[in-house]
């Protein structure tokens, strides 16, 4: 008996150091966690999932209190109010949209410097941290903190994990899985592994920018044609007579149908016109 108390006792400091020393588990759903990437990817990586949710929500509360009180119609107001919640997603997406862009086309310039690094006789962990002084501006206040990271714990793969996680873009994930492979690798063959992933990069932003110049006149028609009708009701809206037609409740059936279309229409639009966005399958 003592010898099992003295072990469930030694299990139990264990489990207590553990509890105090890691980590707890981050359990988040698929949504939150994909709305953390796109706030990440958007350079605001600062503000959580809720924050943005919340702060959405009473922008939407605002503006439909707004109509509401310019029109006397709820069915208007709830219209415009619900518009307006989704505006900051729009613009969000808009930014992250434009970032991973101007990221696509800095990558080869930084793993041309990691072959230049090693050619120099630098190890890659050390190739990887000078991205932070001699690699494009885009992407150094990233590889100055993975810089500081490597130089606390020495942890390469926990220091990728972590760059990984302040990028959250797809293309980031293959180039870090990548850097991960030709560390564990390495010998002559890191150069050559090296180069080749230059030479795709390039090659997937010279095929990915030819598609989206063809077809980004879809895009913005989409856009176009779905905010050309909802502009032109916000200006009925102020006018007394027109916006009574609105308050009854075959009014909000008409604005209701009228949403409904324009949200599958949009959709149906990108899916023809956008460019699919790589997902993220190597976290």
């Amino acid at each position: 008996m003592g010898a099992l108390a003295g072990l469930m006792g030694g299990l139990g400091v264990v489990l207590v150091w553990l509890a105090r020393t890691s980590e707890p588990p981050q359990w988040r759903s698929e949504r939150s966690r994909r709305l953390s990437d796109l706030l990440i990817q958007a350079g605001a990586g600062g503000t959580s999932p809720a924050t943005f949710v919340v702060g959405s929500a009473g922008v939407g509360l605002v503006v439909g209190l707004l109509f509401l009180g310019v029109s006397r119609a709820w069915p208007i107001a709830l219209a415009f109010g619900v518009i307006a919640a989704g505006i900051p997603f729009l613009v969000l997406s808009s930014r992250a949209r434009a970032r991973r862009t101007r990221l696509r086309e800095v990558w080869p310039e930084a793993v041309d410097a990691l072959v230049s690094g090693v050619r120099a006789g630098m190890s890659l962990p050390e190739a990887v941290a000078a991205l932070g002084e001699r690699g494009p501006e885009a992407v150094r206040e990233q590889f100055r903190a993975f810089g500081s990271d490597y130089a606390a714990t020495a942890r390469f793969g926990e220091c990728l994990d972590r760059l990984k996680d302040r990028f959250a873009d797809p293309v980031v994930d293959r180039v870090v899985e990548a850097l991960r492979l030709a560390h564990e690798v390495g010998g002559t063959d890191l150069g050559v592994l090296l180069r080749s992933l230059s030479q795709m990069l390039r090659e997937d932003l010279r095929t990915r920018g030819e598609l989206e110049a063809r077809q980004s006149w879809t895009v913005n028609g989409a856009k176009v044609a779905v905010a050309a009708p909802w502009l032109v009701l916000a200006l009925l809206s102020t006018r007394s007579q027109a916006a009574q037609a609105y308050a009854s409740g075959t009014g909000a059936m008409v604005l209701a149908a009228g949403a409904v279309a324009s949200v599958v229409a949009y959709r149906l639009m990108l899916m023809l016109g956008r460019l699919p966005e790589e997902g993220r399958v190597l976290r």
